[in-house]
């Protein structure tokens, strides 16, 4: 892991890849996509949801350093009107060409139009949601879960019950179970469970886009178990010549992407903060 950076310098990742990464997106940040999850890497996790909102510097960080790159995208399993709204994305001046990439990819909001672009949602997610609270007062799991609605998915939480870690074990397979027999797949979080339609993942929203914008380097920020898809599709693109930097939003919940990170910064906090470092790096090279 590198050392947390304080607010005016620019960390170093520990790995080679990282560094060339960082070196790339340097060098041409006209030519870089900075793609960033929303819970827990832009918003800290909260115990309800509904509650989440971006960390109070977030906002304008993304603001300050968005006009010196090609793009920064928000790559989210919320929906991406709620994302917006959460995070306080519309209207912001610098985030006039913010993407939104909502339900890992199968929503997108675009700041220049303030619309979402989305397909018909998979009828197994009302399916699943409807025999729901049956289902987890059958098998004795209702004590402490709690049902989230997001549209084209549904989630099942375990943050509060009794012992969090023990009622998602348990929950894992007969949800999975109960998300196939509707077409469905299981999402596994920080406590959490979400049954959402198959065929797209964080990965293939961050791959497609910056593929569209034809971005000569990627920096992806993650901190969850549904940030892995996205970690290795910077991988492929490195191995594809296009040189990238892995982020991880530090938690003690998750150790997979902090394993896998070039660079692992303290929750939401140090995002900010690394984000603030880029502008003003890029500031100082800018100047005549």
């Amino acid at each position: 892991m590198a050392s947390q950076p304080d607010s005016s310098s620019m960390p170093t990742p520990v790995t080679q890849a990282g560094r060339d990464g960082l070196d790339a997106i340097l060098a041409r940040p006209e030519r870089a996509v900075l793609a960033f999850d929303f819970d827990g890497t832009l918003a800290p996790i909260v115990p309800d949801p509904e509650q989440a909102r971006a960390h109070p510097d977030a906002v304008p960080a993304l603001a300050a350093l968005a006009p010196k790159v090609a793009s920064v995208a928000v790559v989210t399993g919320r929906p991406a009107g709620v994302a917006v709204r959460y995070g306080g994305f519309a209207g912001v001046p610098g985030l006039e060409h913010l993407v939104v990439l909502g339900h890992y990819g199968a929503e997108r909001w675009d700041a220049v139009t303030s619309t979402v672009n989305a397909p018909a949602p998979h009828p197994g997610v009302a399916a699943a949601r409807a025999e729901l609270p049956g289902f987890l007062d059958a098998i004795g799991a209702w004590q402490g879960t709690w049902i989230e609605e997001k549209g084209r998915a549904v989630a099942v939480h375990t943050r509060r019950a009794q012992d969090p870690q023990a009622a998602f074990e348990a929950l894992r397979e007969p949800l999975t179970e109960l998300a196939g027999k509707h077409g469905l797949i299981v999402e596994p979080g920080r406590m959490v469970l979400e049954l959402r339609p198959p065929g797209m993942d964080k990965g293939v929203a961050l791959s497609e886009y910056a593929r569209d914008i034809a971005a000569e380097s990627v920096m992806y920020c993650g901190d969850d178990l549904g940030d892995l898809p996205a970690f290795a599709a910077v991988e492929k693109l490195r191995s594809d010549g296009v040189p990238g930097l892995l982020v991880c939003s530090g938690s003690n919940e998750v150790t997979e992407l902090a394993d896998r990170a070039d660079l692992v910064v303290d929750g939401p906090e140090g995002v900010v903060r690394l984000l603030g470092s880029l502008a003003t790096e890029l500031a100082h090279k800018r100047a005549p």
